[in-house]
């Protein structure tokens, strides 16, 4: 059951930035505004299904008076019919809240990088990898988000041996934070002259945008170089070294970000990746020092190391973690991966409910 004193504070709090809100004016703080509006859509549905609840309990106690009245039998018959129905609706509304007020990851909100790998399987790893790619594009757009290439390296084949994109706007973690972890695909491919399955893999990373305020980096701890970028983009690509490479040499992480036709967005790129890369190893460590011990989130790229199977002879995925298969691989490759996201968030949900019910 939720906590009705809590959800009295938040209805304050809502009171409060909406106030704040309507006295900002012309002339106020960018960044406050945006915390500010970034608040109030968080709290805002459990403020409305509590407020909805508040006006229901006194709905039912105007019901439960003319009942205890005397009045005529049509009357009392009609009260006794509302009152049924106000139970009905106060029961979807608790039920509403309780899932509403379920702990909520903090990361939701935040944009996120996808860093896909190819992994083990050679050539055939590396054209999964750009699929993989073009599906999270497609499944972004589906969403309205954005979708950045930050950084990108091509194998002979035409896939990508690695491939880092940025999600923005619509709250990307909520909904990429899935698929972290080793994808499999099963298919013939297309070099294969004997018409034989192979099996590759590749790995998927997502990483939640960190805030400067939440990891420190040391600026004497980093080496920057310059590079050309490589591939598409005409004369500016092929004759400026607008491309940044950043190593963290404490950590030896190393990011790098291409794509942008400055040297400065492509260096303010690359120390976003940084700060984010490093804070995921960071909140690792602290798992392990308090004991939840857990693998990082690609493994080694290992077959056996799967989160999902992309099975094309079948027409066939598999999510390892739910155990359930979906069919039409085609459309989900063309971003119809809400399906699978769907049936995961359900699966959390239902497993935060059974642990508030303990």
């Amino acid at each position: 059951m939720f906590n009705l004193d809590r959800l009295e504070m938040l209805s304050k709090r809502f009171d409060e930035i909406e106030a704040e809100l309507a006295a900002v004016g012309g002339a106020f703080d960018q960044a406050r505004f945006t915390a500010l509006v970034k608040e109030r859509a968080s709290i805002e549905p459990t403020v409305a299904a509590y407020r909805a609840l508040r006006a229901l309990a006194r709905e039912s106690e105007a019901n439960d008076v003319l009942l205890s009245d005397k009045c005529d039998p049509e009357m009392r018959e009609l009260a006794e019919d509302e009152g049924k129905a106000l139970r009905e609706r106060r029961r979807a509304l608790e039920a509403e809240l309780t899932e509403l007020m379920l702990p909520r990851d903090p990361n939701d909100t935040k944009d996120v990088f996808v860093e896909i790998r190819a992994g083990a399987g050679g050539d055939e790893a590396s054209l999964f990898a750009a699929e993989l790619a073009r599906m999270y594009g497609r499944y972004a757009e589906s969403l309205r988000m954005k979708i950045e290439i930050l950084s990108q390296s091509e194998s002979e084949a035409g896939g990508f041996k690695e491939i880092v994109l940025a999600v923005k706007a619509g709250e990307p973690y909520r909904f990429f934070k899935y698929e972290s972890g080793v994808h499999r695909v099963q298919r013939v491919p297309v070099t294969e002259s004997q018409g034989r399955v192979h099996t590759s893999t590749a790995t998927v990373a997502v990483l939640p945008e960190a805030e400067e305020v939440e990891i420190d980096i040391n600026a004497r701890d980093l080496e920057i170089d310059t590079f050309k970028a490589s591939g598409a983009g005409g004369q500016h690509v092929n004759k400026t070294e607008s491309a940044i490479r950043i190593t963290h040499v404490p950590s030896g992480v190393v990011v790098s970000c291409s794509e942008e036709r400055s040297q400065l967005q492509n260096r303010e790129r690359a120390m976003q990746m940084l700060r984010s890369v490093l804070l995921d190893r960071k909140r690792r460590e602290a798992d392990e020092a308090v004991g939840s011990l857990r693998k990082s989130q690609v493994g080694t790229g290992d077959r056996s190391e799967k989160i999902r199977t992309y099975n094309f002879p079948q027409d066939r995925i598999t999510d390892h973690r739910i155990n359930e298969n979906f069919g039409n691989i085609k459309d989900i490759m063309d971003g119809g991966l809400g399906k699978i996201v769907a049936r995961l968030q359900a699966d959390e949900k239902s497993r935060l409910l059974a642990g508030s019910a303990v």
